[in-house]
């Protein structure tokens, strides 16, 4: 593949992140990112595309598990991130960190897409 073809395809991975298709973005970063272990891009390029890897993948998280939380808001009033991600786990394949998920959370909060309160381990989701 050439510099303007790989630079076409981190374009289209822009377009579908923006579009909220993270699993169709991934899916193209991994072949990109085949394609670059095997050229000889220079380094903003690779940057670029690691970045967009890290930042499609972030997303992707956020997604499933704002999507998660809110059909749980239904039914706990606070749950801890170790059932969330056991629940994650068994229900959707997202297999997290701890670590990981309490910072995807806390960025959903940072982003005023998700309504809650942490709370030591906990995750107070009807805070009103």
């Amino acid at each position: 593949m050439d510099i303007q073809d790989f630079i076409k395809q981190l374009n289209q991975v822009q377009e579908l992140m923006q579009k909220e298709n993270y699993e169709e973005a991934i899916s193209l970063i991994e072949k990109l990112k085949e394609v670059e272990t095997e050229s000889d891009f220079n380094y903003n390029l690779t940057h670029r595309l690691y970045q967009l890897d890290s930042n499609a993948r972030s997303l992707f998280n956020q997604q499933k598990i704002l999507e998660n939380i809110n059909k749980l808001s239904n039914t706990y009033d606070s749950i801890s991130f170790q059932e969330l991600n056991s629940i994650l786990q068994n229900e959707i394949k997202l297999n997290l960190s701890i670590d990981i998920l309490k910072r995807e959370i806390e960025i959903l909060v940072l982003r005023n897409q998700l309504s809650c309160k942490i709370e030591k381990n906990n995750i107070v989701l009807n805070s009103s």
